[in-house]
């Protein structure tokens, strides 16, 4: 009673009352001045129960989350976003036109679009090689059906860059690579200034973020900047320039095999009112008709025929077009190993790939003058080789992936178990079988097991 004593007149009925006649959902609790009872304690832990993760605990540590008694009415419509508004742009220009700024053109770009959080354009930068941005595929899928009409961008290394020849959903794909720890200056500030002018709503980046990173995510200036982050000290302040953080389980994401990116994408299709979980899509690959052409004219001149040739890849090389996972470095073997298992394929031939012209000569000498050999480093191009095939032997590459995608029967060879339910789960339901090492190293992998499994191609060399 001295509390409200003290109190002005013109605002006592002001901050008693606990039902205004106007929303008054943005204003600033003032509890101190109130007496504290029994059901302002309880209203806080309801509002704790239904929201208990914080949106970014960084940004505002008194921040509960939406407030559950929020009325929505026309502005803050439910559903799914609608399909850009605005005219199409003009084919003749290379950067289109009306790309005005959010907030400049409020007739054409509403404010709905803001308050609902829908999403026109987003990048995504994608940290790793072709097996990483091959794995980040169905991510870029939600994105495509979580936000109707939604233009995504990539942003990744050189040999990630590839990897889109393969994906319809990505509109344009940009070289920097996020793992430089000290770019030019140059190409910083010009990547920078890229970003910022193409006025992009989301940035998704998968690279773990620190106060550099989380800086560099900051200057783009997108309304949402999501990303994963350091599971140890070097995260500290990277949350303050980030709308929302993923912490994984180790300090590279690639340990997680097939799901490493789950964290991300279970944000990204939670449910939003009115629209429900999306989940997740298995992985798809798309194949334009100028690459199969290209490459049938490249297994030809090698003396196959299309359906009837096993494909071979995993051959030791210190070459980066091996495709190998970050999660994975024992995933290649030397060729006198693959050429003990090649001498058990009966009634079809196999293909051996190459990612460097010098492995031929060592290929030629383990397994004949008349082998079959490809040189191809694109996954691209590897891909269409197995869509044309009876099957894949591979070790732990990309190419195991881009079989499972095509739907082509496939012998995965691991160094471990434990590697072959992280990087293949569901083995069975792809149609593929996993082969593992007993001793932990891939090396020591049982030939006489891996001839075993051919019998998977049964089925494919009855249709030939």
């Amino acid at each position: 009673m001295a509390a409200t004593s003290l109190l002005p007149k013109s605002l006592s009925p002001f901050l008693t009352n606990h039902q205004p006649s106007f929303p008054a959902t943005h204003f600033i609790k003032v509890s101190f001045l109130k007496p504290a009872d029994q059901n302002h304690c309880s209203k806080r832990q309801n509002i704790h129960t239904v929201h208990a993760k914080k949106k970014n605990p960084w940004l505002d540590p008194f921040d509960d989350g939406e407030d559950p008694n929020m009325e929505y009415g026309s502005l803050f419509a439910d559903g799914k976003q609608e399909e850009d508004p605005r005219p199409p742009d003009n084919p003749k220009n290379p950067y289109g036109f009306l790309k005005f700024p959010m907030g400049f053109n409020v007739e054409i770009a509403p404010l709905a679009l803001k308050v609902r959080g829908d999403v026109r354009r987003c990048c995504c930068v994608i940290s790793g090689g072709v097996y990483e941005n091959l794995l980040f595929f169905p991510v870029i899928q939600l994105l495509k059906d979580r936000y109707p009409g939604v233009q995504v961008d990539v942003v990744t290394s050189a040999r990630g860059k590839q990897t889109y020849e393969l994906n319809k959903n990505v509109r344009w794909a940009t070289v920097y690579d996020p793992d430089d720890y000290f770019p030019e200056p140059a190409e910083y500030t010009d990547m920078v200034g890229l970003l910022k002018n193409r006025y992009y709503d989301m940035v998704l980046s998968t690279k773990l973020a620190g106060l550099g990173h989380g800086a560099f995510l900051f200057m783009t200036t997108a309304r949402d900047r999501v990303s994963y982050v350091y599971p140890n000290v070097n995260a500290a302040g990277a949350g303050l320039f980030l709308s929302e953080t993923f912490v994984p389980d180790s300090t590279n994401l690639s340990d997680g095999g097939y799901n490493m990116y789950h964290q991300m994408a279970d944000w990204l299709g939670r449910p939003f009112r009115s629209v429900p979980r999306h989940p997740v899509l298995p992985l798809k690959v798309s194949l334009s008709r100028k690459v199969k052409e290209a490459v049938e004219l490249k297994y030809r001149n090698a003396g196959a025929e299309k359906g009837k040739y096993i494909v071979i890849h995993g051959i030791k090389s210190d070459s980066k077009a091996s495709m190998q996972s970050r999660g994975d470095t024992d995933s290649l073997l030397p060729i006198h190993v693959w050429a003990e298992i090649a001498s058990g394929l009966r009634g079809i031939k196999p293909v051996f790939v190459i990612p460097h012209e010098k492995e031929r000569e060592d290929v030629e000498d383990a397994v004949g003058e008349y082998a079959s050999i490809i040189f191809i480093t694109t996954p691209g191009q590897l891909a269409a080789l197995i869509n044309d095939s009876a099957g894949l032997i591979a070790t732990n590459t990309a190419a195991i992936q881009l079989a499972n995608a095509r739907e082509k029967p496939s012998i995965a060879l691991f160094s471990s178990e434990e590697k072959g339910k992280l990087f293949i789960p569901n083995a069975v339901e792809k149609n593929c079988v996993v082969v593992s090492s007993k001793t932990g190293k891939l090396i020591d992998i049982d030939v006489q097991a891996v001839k075993n499994a051919f019998t998977i191609f049964s089925a494919s060399f009855a249709l030939v």
